[in-house]
């Protein structure tokens, strides 16, 4: 029982139109300008810095499913203050099956392809916005 970031972008690869974004320090996977899965930014200490954790992945889902997997699976399956409300769940890789993350991964890129691609101006808006980030 695990998966590492080699599997999980393996799985990622595989599906139809997904975009692996991954730089050295994250797991970024996307379909049609948004995002489908990525990793955790976690706050180890409070008022500091979020850093990644490489071990989460957050991965889109809606809020009633992510309450049942959450319930169902709390050793797999968490939330945090940050991703309250927000329709994605965070996932420990060591401790989920590739199974079990082979589907949800599927499922947060059907969730996502669904929807219209983001116009190249929202897109290139993002990436922007990711790249002050990371160089704050």
């Amino acid at each position: 029982m695990s998966v590492s970031a080699k599997q999980a972008r393996a799985v990622a690869a595989k599906l139809a139109g997904a975009v692996d974004e991954t730089t050295a320090e994250r797991l970024i996977f996307s379909v049609g300008g948004r995002g489908f899965a990525w990793t955790f930014m976690a706050r180890p200490t409070p008022k500091k810095p979020r850093v990644p954790d490489i071990q989460v992945l957050a991965v889109r889902c809606s809020l009633d499913r992510k309450a049942t997997l959450i319930e169902a699976a709390p050793k797999i399956y968490f939330d945090d203050d940050h991703y309250r409300g927000y329709p994605a769940v965070l996932v420990r890789l060591p401790a989920i099956t590739l199974k079990e993350f082979r589907a949800l991964i599927a499922a947060a890129h059907e969730l996502e392809a669904h929807k219209p691609p983001k116009t190249p101006k929202a897109a290139a808006k993002k990436k922007r916005v990711k790249r002050a980030r990371r160089e704050e």
